[in-house]
């Protein structure tokens, strides 16, 4: 255990944040989602809500604020305008950690596959709603 970090961040996990470089891309998914036939390191947070894992990772990882977005949730297929209730939780712990500049994207579910198969890593939630996908591009950290 160490001060200040959330204990979600186990060590797997916080190797693998720390391995990342800028723009590098870290999917973190749902119970549903085909994980490990994308090829890509896998960490698992099994019993663990996304967006509870969300804010464990965003409390130690800056998103890029280089590009026009770093942050992407799957859409609702046939009808991507549509809000799923996890899409607010997710805007709130990307407002909390970084800022209410930070939009979050969508993307059609089989260029989520996609990106998400080109990501340094999934972590695969305990999440159990349907759409509990999000990809995060890493940015700077800025010395104080």
């Amino acid at each position: 255990m160490l001060k200040g970090l959330d204990p979600l961040l186990g060590p797997e996990l916080l190797a693998t944040l720390r391995a990342m470089g800028h723009g590098d891309e870290l999917a973190i998914v749902d119970t549903n989602f085909p994980a490990a036939s994308l090829g890509r390191p896998v960490i698992r947070l099994d019993g663990v809500p996304a967006p509870r894992v969300l804010d464990a990772v965003l409390s130690v990882m800056p998103l890029d604020d280089f590009v026009p977005e770093s942050a992407w949730r799957m859409e609702v297929v046939g009808d991507p305008e549509a809000e799923m209730p996890i899409f607010s939780e997710f805007r709130h712990a990307i407002v909390a950690r970084e800022s209410a500049s930070f939009r979050l994207g969508s993307l059609e579910r089989f260029a989520f596959y996609e990106r998400a198969r080109q990501a340094f890593a999934v972590v695969v939630t305990g999440e159990q709603r349907l759409y509990g996908n999000i990809l995060l591009k890493k940015g700077v950290v800025r010395p104080d």
